[in-house]
């Protein structure tokens, strides 16, 4: 059965997330099968990261088996022709048949943006905090994060009882890029919501209300989850890690929120 690995952008903000869920939702997934579906018959999708309602992607892959063979950049045109405004597919390969999305990638990366000012452009695209953060408090924090650890305090309580909690973290990088403050995260797998809680951790400790070691000390404690939850609107799925690929992508806005004010003359 021909496969192709797609390479597909979306802005998050009108869809239940990436996983397609009958037809009572509108998933990412549920637009690519469809239109794929017009171009090629009966199609099989699936994606390498299931993205929440609401998160965007910049990199993420899917797999798409068909039962026939079309050339990848004939495909790329006729199935974006069929895709809303908000999904693009940037790349089609032609992969091997026993290509599989989710379970060949190496890591995942994720971006996080959190704007320092109010935005009149970039709403859907970030997290605005009103209050003053310390971007070098969160630096600090950041570094407890690589590693392999327990992150039962940085998930939700719907994971079952004996589902794991260990997720190897390659990085996390904090970075100020203008008025945005970027938190950067690439690890082997993610736990549900575990990148928005980290960040919503950061942010208090940015804020003052915690100190920097008190993220160190939540990792492999088992504890109780952290509540407070980033919204979804300042993550990106960046990017997706396969054998034999490298990520190297500089640690950039991916929606910038700029500032230009016009000089004053004396």
């Amino acid at each position: 059965m021909p496969t192709y690995k797609l390479t597909i952008e979306y802005e998050g903000t009108r869809y239940s997330g990436w996983q397609a869920q009958g037809n009572t939702q509108k998933t990412v997934q549920g637009h690519l099968q469809r239109a794929a579906a017009q171009v090629l018959g009966d199609v099989d999708i699936g994606g390498a990261g299931r993205t929440d309602a609401g998160v965007h992607a910049a990199g993420q892959v899917a797999h798409l088996r068909a039962n026939k063979t079309v050339d990848p950049l004939q495909l790329l045109r006729k199935i974006n022709d069929l895709l809303p405004h908000d999904i693009h597919i940037l790349r089609i390969d032609r992969a091997g048949d026993k290509f599989h999305a989710r379970h060949d990638a190496l890591s995942r990366v994720y971006l996080y943006q959190i704007a320092t000012r109010r935005t009149a452009f970039a709403k859907s695209f970030v997290w605005w905090i009103k209050d003053r953060l310390d971007a070098a408090a969160m630096q600090r924090a950041a570094l407890a994060i690589p590693g392999r650890h327990d992150f039962s305090a940085f998930t939700d309580k719907r994971l079952a009882q004996d589902e794991s909690r260990i997720v190897v973290v390659e990085s996390c990088d904090v970075v100020v890029a203008g008025d945005l403050i970027l938190i950067r995260i690439e690890a082997s797998h993610f736990l549900w919501k575990m990148v928005r809680k980290i960040v919503a951790f950061l942010a208090e400790i940015g804020r003052g209300n915690m100190r920097p070691e008190e993220l160190a000390q939540r990792l492999d404690a088992r504890a109780e989850p952290f509540q407070p939850t980033a919204p979804p609107s300042g993550l990106f799925l960046e990017s997706i890690v396969y054998p034999k690929e490298t990520f190297d992508r500089p640690l950039v806005p991916l929606v910038a929120v700029t500032t230009y004010l016009p000089r004053r003359e004396r």
